[in-house]
């Protein structure tokens, strides 16, 4: 591929006072790509994830998204978040908004949508995660893979250009984490650039085209699926591998 890829990471650190928690990472994700990020706790797999939409800011280095430099000071943040949806290990819902108001909202503020045409696209959005019929509903009163798919739908409610998922199955419960990695599986086959931060190593081998294992901050590894899985190049991912599967 000769294209320009839709995220560049380069030589990136990132530092809490003394503790360095991002050292020299560098990786690029094309368009309609899907990563795959793994590694132990504490790697800082969550973090480089925050750093890609300027969630977090870091010390040196650089990122890119389709050419705009994330950390620059006059980069239009909320614009750029438009553009790359998030969604998180904790749902993060309005609790006082209905549903379709949750997918709605930032749309009317953001793209500035009606709110019929707002309600509308939510709508269009919940029958794609299967939750047409709880637009009506309270996050209170919805199971925790719904509370998560209908997050996905809100981060989709604006139209974005990739999609960034922090751990999004490991506050829920076994059963409810096929019905979120389902519908991730549908979005990742429907050409969506993806960035995923996960454990689900039978979802990484199914949906990812690379798989990046980070360890102490560092990218250790960044290789094809199928090359990670059967033949992972560095101890400590074999060691991590060894682990994660034998579970």
């Amino acid at each position: 591929m000769s294209e320009a890829p839709v995220i560049l990471v380069k030589n990136v650190s990132k530092s809490y006072g003394p503790n360095k928690v991002l050292s020299n990472c560098s990786l690029s994700i094309r368009h309609g790509e899907v990563l795959v990020i793994c590694g132990p706790s504490g790697s800082g797999k969550s973090t480089l994830l925050k750093c890609l939409n300027g969630l977090e800011p870091y010390q040196s280095g650089r990122i890119l998204f389709e050419g705009t430099d994330v950390g620059a000071p006059d980069t239009n943040l909320p614009r750029l978040r438009a553009q790359i949806g998030m969604v998180f290990q904790h749902f993060e819902l309005y609790p006082h908004m209905s549903v379709i108001d949750n997918v709605a909202l930032a749309q009317i503020h953001v793209l500035r949508r009606s709110r019929a045409q707002a309600r509308e696209r939510a709508l269009v959005l919940l029958d794609r995660v299967g939750l047409r019929e709880k637009a009506n509903a309270m996050p209170a009163n919805l199971s925790g893979g719904q509370q998560q798919r209908v997050a996905i739908a809100r981060a989709l409610a604006l139209d974005p250009k990739a999609m960034l998922f922090d751990e999004p199955t490991s506050a829920l419960d076994p059963e409810m984490i096929g019905e979120v990695l389902n519908v991730m599986v549908e979005l990742a086959e429907g050409g969506m650039t993806m960035a995923v931060v996960t454990h689900e190593m039978g979802f990484a081998r199914k949906v990812a085209d690379r798989v990046v294992f980070m360890d102490a901050g560092s990218i250790v590894e960044d290789a094809p699926t199928e090359q990670f899985f059967k033949a992972p190049s560095s101890a400590r991912a074999r060691e991590f591998l060894s682990k994660i599967l034998s579970h």
